[in-house]
């Protein structure tokens, strides 16, 4: 038998017929059917149309966060990468006209005869 009187609870908490001590609000809600969720997405930006649909899908907050992060440094990344591509051929095409303007420039005139020479014997081969 026990003697002792009930020990004071804080409110909120209940004790299940098994023993055990719970707060109130993680008790099993009653089922009142079927959940309807209306979804209103109006035009908004992209990226923000998609965290929305991700929220109303019951995707966690983690999928939002990482769209979020993920999406501007994606795009971020993606221009730098082109950024650097536009420059290094900007880059070929100037080294490559300057190569080609001194070898035309020091090319001496016995040079230009060889070529013609050379283009009428591949003529006469062919």
């Amino acid at each position: 038998m026990n003697y002792l009187p009930e020990p004071h609870r804080p409110p909120g908490i209940v004790q299940l017929p098994d023993g055990r001590h719970v707060y109130a609000d993680q008790l099993p809600a009653t089922y009142a059917g079927p959940q309807v969720v209306h979804q209103h997405i109006h035009q908004a930006a992209p990226d923000k149309t998609v965290q929305r649909i991700a929220l109303g899908s019951g995707v966690g907050a983690g999928a939002v966060a990482a769209g979020v992060y993920f999406g501007p440094l994606l795009v971020a990344a993606l221009t730098a990468m082109a950024a650097n591509l536009a420059f290094l051929t900007l880059l070929a095409l100037i080294l490559g006209w300057g190569v080609h303007t001194v070898v035309k420039s020091i090319g001496s005139p016995e040079a230009g005869v060889a070529v013609k020479n050379l283009r009428r014997a591949r003529r006469r081969r062919g």
